[in-house]
């Protein structure tokens, strides 16, 4: 049978913060357990998972981390059966088995649970969704930068821009992609496999990018190039905490709009 590279982590003073923290590795999933404020954390790959538990255990001294491998017992599938659709502004985001009835007077996506990319039940998804509702997406080039599950690139199509293009350099990521770009076929999407630090392209008018803080960091100059002049950038993925640093990267732009949920952050810059 099958085995996951998993971590066992709590008590978490601070799940939140803990939870930024791990984005930086090839997290999977996170299932809680029954244990107030402690998580059992499913990973890409055992290597993954080992440099995780080091590092975490230098950044979180009081939590405990322990080491597991969990028998495949299709813990993917039960951990997300629970999931239902949520309404984010006139957008409802929805898995497969729970599509609103057509007299929902909303725009429906369906996007199908897989290995932790987004559904819209993250609050950083739901702030991005909620900055692109808040842009005149009409006619406009957009680039979903780490698209994930596609989600916020099916939106902008949803919204009325005219080219939207959604890359990832994670292969698990771009397969679930393609699925849920299948799902949504009126939805017009281009999907690449690319890192957006190697690959060409021209700039866009609309750049969402929901990463983490640390990638935003690094990523702030081709951001910077993949937008137009007065072109939009939205970014989120980073936390409260992380707010000083991640800015003072995008100095370059003025800010446009400010929103916070659970502490997490999502800025929409506009280049001057």
């Amino acid at each position: 049978m099958r085995t996951w590279p998993a971590l066992e982590v709590g008590p978490l003073p601070n799940p939140d913060l803990f939870q930024a923290a791990l984005l930086d590795y090839g997290v999977s999933a996170i299932d809680e357990t029954t244990e107030p404020d402690a998580w059992r954390v499913f990973f890409n790959t055992e290597a993954d998972r080992n440099t995780a538990a080091q590092a975490l255990s230098q950044q979180f001294p009081d939590t405990v981390i322990r080491s597991l491998d969990v028998p495949d017992e299709d813990w993917v599938a039960k951990s997300q059966a629970g999931l239902r659709a949520v309404r984010i502004g006139d957008i409802v985001v929805a898995p497969p088995w729970d599509v609103p009835d057509a007299n929902v007077v909303a725009d429906v996506i369906v996007i199908r649970p897989s290995m932790g990319f987004g559904t819209g039940h993250h609050a950083t998804t739901r702030l991005c969704l909620a900055a692109l509702q808040d842009l005149d997406l009409r006619g406009c080039r957009v680039i979903d930068v780490g698209t994930g599950s596609g989600l916020l690139a099916i939106a902008a199509s949803h919204l009325g821009a005219a080219d939207v293009v959604g890359i990832d350099e994670d292969a698990d990521a771009f397969h679930a992609a393609q699925e849920n770009a299948s799902l949504n076929q009126a939805a017009a999407v281009t999907l690449r496999h690319v890192d957006v630090r190697r690959v060409s392209l021209e700039p866009f008018d609309v750049v969402v990018a929901n990463l983490t803080g640390a990638l935003l960091r690094d990523v702030a100059p081709r951001l910077h190039d993949l937008t137009t002049a007065g072109g939009y950038l939205v970014v989120s993925g980073f936390m409260a905490a992380e707010e000083r640093d991640v800015m003072s990267a995008y100095s370059k732009f003025t800010v446009a709009a400010w929103a916070e949920e659970d502490e997490w952050l999502c800025v929409t810059f506009r280049r001057q």
